[in-house]
């Protein structure tokens, strides 16, 4: 299956462990990830956390097609100069991805790198990539919004 690395980079005023919680909590998904209408089925075991997310993707005629996805979700603060979360995502039609989030301080807040590793058949591969990549850019906005209005 063809694959895609995809990566952003940006800044919050924020302390990376304020940052790390919000990410680590899956109800959080819902508006962060533009696509993400909603997340039910939380289950944790072992310091993982298993759920399922409904994507919802606009179609013609005001319609749209809800995409349900099988998602894990990990925290690691074993480095304490690098927060980590991350997971991995099951979606229907055999795309796979792989996502990270590494927190480090910076200054007077963190940095945040904001990876996805996307395996898609050769037909979806670009349409899937062309999808993360606007939903990460938006992610960065509005979790930055959200995060430094909150603060």
């Amino acid at each position: 299956m063809p694959r895609r690395i995809i990566r952003h980079e940006f800044d919050l005023p924020l302390e990376p462990d304020i940052i790390a919680g919000h990410l680590a909590d899956p109800r959080n998904y819902v508006g962060l990830s533009p696509l993400v209408v909603e997340v039910r089925d939380i289950a944790d075991a072992a310091g993982t956390t298993h759920y399922t997310a409904v994507e919802r993707f606009p179609l013609p005629f005001g319609r749209h097609l809800d995409n349900r996805i099988r998602v894990t979700l990990r925290r690691d603060d074993g480095d304490p100069a690098k927060l980590t979360v991350g997971g991995d995502v099951r979606s229907p039609g055999c795309v796979r991805m792989r996502y990270r989030y590494d927190i480090t301080a910076d200054g007077a807040g963190s940095h945040v790198v904001d990876e996805l590793d996307l395996r898609a058949p050769f037909g979806l591969v670009r349409f899937a990539a062309g999808q993360a990549r606007s939903v990460q850019l938006s992610r960065a906005v509005i979790l930055v919004e959200r995060l430094t209005r909150t603060a």
